[in-house]
């Protein structure tokens, strides 16, 4: 079969769904990846993958219509020219416009994978904006053969919304799945507790209340560490570099910049923490740190609790109390052994309930594409539980 992979970010189809796209391959399809950016290292990747790739016209962010309306015109010519048995689309933008162009188009059947529904539902989304959103998604999957959400949040929300009908098929899949071998276990670093903080700089990922309960922590407790990894994002809601500035110069964390390789930092740190607020499908930076061995702390938050035994494996705080959040890292603190012993429950979640295999069998089972290469009777199981419908 062909198959069309439409993602709004092209590092992301070799990060988040490289494994997938070589098993399509490896099954035998031919796969046309689409991103809107000329990324080279990934284009050569993709080559070596045996993945064809394509340049979109896409705005990642904004909402102008005349931009939009040549991305979906785009996209329709596509889908008429290559004629293609399968379209996979993940985050807004690409399921959007590549449902409404493929109701132009018959053949190809439609997979959404919602990765999770974003600013436009959260807590501080203004509602003309959700509206929006949502009737645009409502003819955009109105054909879908099947919506792939992360977590169990979000198909109610899309119901409520009325984004999706009560009918539709709705399958549950652990995230992204996270590569075992790749996010191998590594021992707690001795010493002083690190904590970690992964994250693009955005406010409602929590930055301000980590920064605050380091600052309250580290008030009686300066050997204790607090770090902070994630690029700087030139959203009106980003945290801009003299803010980041200000909070080095005060001693209260310590911003390492960003980069394509996580692991080193995980390995260096004590506990992972995500005190998002934002409206998570199911973070890869936690399933990451869990995989690497890493209890965490994070919030009561679609996505984000949804791998998370508290007193497991790590904690759950309220989102935007700094208390609770401050509270749950002094466990650690004054503890430590603690790190040690919910990291290694951390990693057997991991292992059990999460690795990058199970997803891959439920979303190339589900399309019709075969199995994972790494098929395991468990991994079956999951596939066949995961579907819900209403």
């Amino acid at each position: 079969m062909k198959i069309m992979v439409i993602a709004s970010l092209a590092y992301s189809l070799v990060n988040f769904r490289g494994r997938l796209l070589a098993e399509m391959v490896a099954n035998g399809h031919q796969v046309l990846a689409c991103a809107p950016d000329a990324d080279e290292a990934v284009i050569a990747r993709l080559v070596a993958m045996g993945v064809e790739y394509r340049i979109v016209p896409m705005a990642r962010i904004g909402l102008n219509p005349f931009h939009d309306l040549r991305t979906a015109t785009w996209l329709w010519r596509r889908f008429s020219e290559e004629q293609p048995d399968v379209v996979l689309a993940y985050t807004q933008k690409p399921i959007i416009y590549a449902g409404l162009a493929l109701r132009m188009v018959r053949k190809p059947r439609f997979f959404a994978m919602v990765s999770g529904l974003g600013h436009a539902f959260g807590e501080d989304a203004k509602p003309w904006l959700r509206s929006l959103v949502a009737a645009l998604y409502r003819p955009a999957l109105a054909r879908a053969s099947a919506v792939f959400v992360f977590n169990a949040d979000d198909r109610g929300e899309m119901l409520q919304h009325r984004m999706i009908r009560a009918n539709a098929r709705v399958v549950r899949v652990p995230g992204t799945g996270v590569d075992l071998a790749h996010f191998a276990a590594a021992p707690v670093p001795e010493g002083s507790v690190r904590f970690l903080m992964i994250a693009r700089l955005l406010k409602s990922k929590g930055i301000f209340e980590y920064v605050e309960a380091a600052r309250r922590i580290r008030r009686d407790r300066p050997d204790v560490s607090f770090a902070l990894l994630g690029p700087l994002d030139p959203n009106p809601a980003g945290v801009d570099a003299a803010q980041v500035a200000t909070w080095q110069q005060e001693g209260v964390i310590d911003y390492l910049g960003e980069t394509r390789d996580v692991r080193p930092y995980l390995a260096d740190a004590s506990v992972f923490v995500l005190p998002s607020w934002y409206r998570e499908g199911l973070p890869r930076t936690i399933l990451e740190a869990m995989a690497t061995g890493r209890a965490v702390i994070t919030t009561d938050m679609p996505g984000c609790r949804e791998p998370i035994e508290p007193g497991v494996n790590g904690f759950v705080v309220e989102p935007h109390d700094v208390d609770d959040l401050a509270k749950a890292m002094r466990r650690f603190v004054d503890d430590p052994g603690l790190a040690a012993t919910m990291g290694a429950r951390a990693r057997e979640t991991a292992v059990n309930r999460f690795s990058v295999e199970r997803v891959n069998e439920i979303l190339l089972s589900t399309m019709a594409l075969g199995s994972s290469l790494s098929e395991t009777p468990a991994g079956r199981l999951d596939a066949r539980l995961a579907e819900t419908t209403a």
